[in-house]
């Protein structure tokens, strides 16, 4: 092929340029973030046609040759993906070709760009849930230090933007570090799901030749193979959904913690100081400390979860097999990828950066947030049926002395802020680094 042909043409005719800069859109540049795992899985292809006799040991080795040179191009970013080039598998092909003359000529043997692009998302997307995974325990670990540091600094509980009755900051923080390990175990669960491998399954119905798909689920490091080769397409697209979902999850997540601090380090509030470091100004008015990083935070939970709305909406709609569309699917998926990878670095560095204000939050609590402990209290102490307790708590509120910390250690029940359980989050957490260990 020359420099110019594209990998499906088969005429001199070109392209109407505005028909090829449609169709090829951003895909070029998109593509710059899957061009290390396609390399992986052409060598893993390479190796699995030596292995049926399609092509021979020699040439395989000639090949695997030609892939890691191009990796190390790639790498020091000599070679680069233009519009005319389309995508990163026509990258390959082409320095194959000219690198390795007729055996680069060979690699396309029984595999379409279809499977190609499959292989190298399903790869990034099992990668990138692992570090998303291991940055979602390291701020877990920051959360649960965090909580065990302010375990008894008290914090207005509220129900309906209202005050409603104590906490604490560590049993907020407790709050938001259970909800991130279900994010960190969604991921684990997300990527046991998408770990089969779809090489081989071509443009959807397979080859003629005996492909080893075992084998080259060996190489690439899948646990499983994605069996049928038309679900092999069709799949595109919902296990992106499953991946982005989890993502969303882990955004809601940071999205609570965002809304508290941001709420919480305000003037009006005061519950929280933040360090300089993280904190911006205005350009007009010299008293402002922005906490938006935070509001950023918040802002990019919502691009996450319309991304999650795009990707499922671009494929639920499409008969079995492969469309376009479906190349519409990588922006999304970069873009949320990066926002959650980038939103826990942020987060673990802001709430290093919180201080509690325990004379602040004192002040602002309002005495009748005790009511329904008092009411406990009657029942449980006086006899009084809780119903009536209920009704006559709040007149009680006044002429009742409170000790804000008893009244946090006094709330025993399991998860509650005299009991936090710190124990139960630390075995949880050991528990999955260890996998990770043995993994």
């Amino acid at each position: 092929m020359t420099g110019k042909e594209k990998l499906w043409q088969k005429s001199s005719v070109a392209l109407d340029p505005v028909i090829e800069r449609y169709t090829i859109g951003d895909d070029y540049t998109n593509d710059a973030v899957f061009m290390p795992y396609d390399i992986a899985g052409c060598a893993a292809h390479a190796k699995g046609l030596a292995k049926i006799g399609v092509i021979t040991n020699q040439e395989k080795d000639i090949l695997l040759e030609g892939l890691e040179a191009l990796k190390k191009e790639w790498d020091a970013k000599t070679v680069i993906i233009t519009p005319e080039d389309e995508d990163c598998h026509t990258v390959i092909e082409r320095y194959l070709t000219k690198s390795c003359r007729d055996v680069g000529k060979k690699i396309h043997t029984g595999r379409s760009r279809n499977d190609q692009i499959l292989v190298a998302v399903r790869l990034y997307m099992k990668g990138m849930l692992g570090s998303l995974a291991e940055k979602s325990e390291h701020l877990a670990h920051v959360l649960l230090a965090y909580a065990k540091q302010h375990e008894y600094v008290p914090l207005p509980g509220y129900s309906h933007t209202q005050q409603a009755m104590l906490s604490s900051v560590g049993h907020y923080f407790c709050g938001y570090l259970e909800s991130l390990l279900d994010d960190r175990d969604f991921f684990q669960a997300v990527s046991r799901q998408i770990d089969k491998n779809p090489l081989g399954s071509a443009a959807g119905f397979g080859v003629a030749l005996p492909l080893d798909r075992e084998y080259t689920s060996r190489e690439l490091g899948f646990s499983d193979v994605q069996i049928n080769s038309l679900y092999c397409q069709s799949s595109r697209g919902k296990y992106e959904a499953l991946y982005l979902h989890a993502i969303a999850s882990l955004m809601q997540t940071m999205e609570k913690i965002a809304s508290d601090m941001i709420l919480f380090t305000s003037r009006e509030f005061g519950f929280f100081s933040v360090a300089d470091t993280c904190v911006t100004g205005s350009s007009i008015m010299p008293q402002k400390r922005n906490l938006d990083c935070m509001e950023l935070v918040r802002g990019n939970s919502a691009i996450v979860r319309g991304n999650l709305a795009t990707v499922m909406d671009l494929s639920s709609h499409l008969i079995s097999g492969y469309h376009r569309d479906l190349q519409l699917i990588k922006k999304p998926l970069i873009e949320s990828t990066n926002i959650a990878l980038d939103t826990l670095d942020v987060v673990a560095v802001c709430i290093n950066a919180l201080s509690p204000n325990p004379e602040a939050i004192t002040r602002a609590i309002k005495k009748d947030i005790f009511s329904a402990d008092i009411a406990t209290i009657m029942a449980t102490k006086e006899g009084i049926p809780f119903r009536d307790a209920y009704r006559i708590a709040c007149d009680r509120v006044a002429e009742t002395a409170v000790d804000l910390q008893e009244n946090i250690r006094s709330k025993i029940s399991l998860g509650a802020p005299g009991n936090l359980a710190f124990d139960r989050y630390e075995k949880r957490l050991n528990a999955k680094e260890q996998r990770h260990t043995n993994a």
